[in-house]
């Protein structure tokens, strides 16, 4: 398979074991839609959701000493909600996973999802994604990744029909979940105005989202523009992070496609709020084994989260041709490793490098959709 992550249409091959576990780059070309119940691993209501667990939250000094714990303010009838298509987690022993509900899952809403739940209603399906294992074997199928594709766009559908009654809505995703939502936001929203209005804004993350050179939009979405500030609407904020120069066969932030760049688009504070679980993720799977590969310091705070508001700095570049957040270490912060090589950078703290930041865009996109 064409390592194809740099901004290309294909999917991501080669023999770094590691690598293939903890992404899947593919476009996910629509099929005929599958149909099946939607198993929802995050929806309002649900027993032993993993979407909305205390928030209850630590702040930590770059020294690892404690700085006070808090607990963020929560709406209690929240006016919007958040899709969300997780990454390439699953450890099933098939070429596409099923839906059962399994501890990667669960840890993956967690860690990436859950923090949302404070701004909005979070509705996260199961979907039948191209599953580590499969990767880890070598090749993928188009039929495979029909399969995936249409699984999370069935999961849309009962979304739209079942749940939104015309509701604001924001979408979130990372890796494959990028992916998925780039396929679905170019098919489903973005030539249909009225959902194009409804949606608030999207985070696509670490999923080489694609606009014409010099360009905030183009080629993926002709109508979705990338977000400028932390208030515009109806934007996609998108970004791969990294610490260190972009290699020039980085898998992210690079694309091959003539005209074409992948987008950065961060409208918010150089001064990353980071934020991670205590909980560790999904002892014995695959992705819980190579998480800790990054560096970042295990929590040992007896809240649920952890928060680091002063340990780095943050912002688009576009230094040698690639487009990336690149990361700054503050003094004293735990310097984080490319994982599993250079070529990736920082893929597996996309989601929660800036997760402070992000809710607190989601925030003010949500009070300015409701005055206009």
């Amino acid at each position: 398979m064409d390592r194809g992550g740099r901004g290309s249409k294909s999917v991501i091959g080669g023999a770094a074991l590691v690598a293939l576990a903890i992404a899947m780059l593919a476009a996910f070309p629509a099929g005929a839609m599958a149909k099946q119940k939607t198993v929802w691993l995050c929806k309002p209501g649900l027993a032993k959701n993993p979407c909305t667990p205390s928030l209850k939250t630590t702040k930590v000094a770059n020294d690892g000493s404690s700085q006070g714990v808090f607990t963020p303010k929560t709406e209690k009838s929240p006016k919007i909600d958040c899709f969300y298509v997780y990454p390439t987690v699953s450890d099933d022993k098939t070429d596409n996973s099923d839906l059962s509900i399994d501890p990667e899952e669960k840890s993956i809403a967690l860690y990436q999802a859950a923090r949302y739940s404070q701004e909005c209603r979070v509705f996260a399906p199961m979907y039948t994604q191209v599953t580590i294992t499969r990767l880890l074997a070598g090749g993928t199928t188009q039929a495979m990744r029909d399969i995936a594709y249409n699984s999370a766009l069935s999961g849309w559908k009962d979304y739209l029909k079942n749940f939104n009654d015309g509701r604001p809505f924001v979408l979130i995703g990372h890796s494959q979940g990028s992916f998925v939502l780039r396929q679905l936001i170019t098919q489903e929203i973005d030539k249909n105005k009225a959902l194009r209005k409804q949606m608030v804004s999207a985070i696509l993350l670490g999923g080489n989202v694609l606009v014409k050179q010099g360009k905030d939009s183009g080629d993926d979405f002709k109508n979705v523009p990338a977000c400028s500030s932390e208030t515009q609407l109806h934007c996609v904020t998108a970004w791969s992070t990294f610490n260190d120069p972009v290699p020039s066969d980085a898998l992210f932030g690079r694309t091959t496609v003539p005209g074409d760049e992948v987008l950065c688009a961060y409208p918010g504070s150089s001064t990353l709020e980071s934020i991670q679980p205590t909980k560790p993720f999904a002892p014995h799977s695959t992705l819980g084994a190579v998480v800790p590969l990054v560096g970042l310091p295990t929590p040992t705070a007896k809240t649920p989260w952890v928060e680091y508001d002063h340990a780095y700095k943050g912002a688009c570049s576009s230094a040698d041709g690639a487009n990336v957040l690149q990361l700054t270490d503050q003094p004293g912060a735990p310097h984080l490793h490319p994982t599993p090589d250079a070529t990736w950078g920082l893929h597996l703290v996309d989601a929660n490098i800036a997760l402070g930041n992000l809710t607190d865009m989601v925030r003010k996109e949500t009070k300015a959709y409701f005055r206009r």
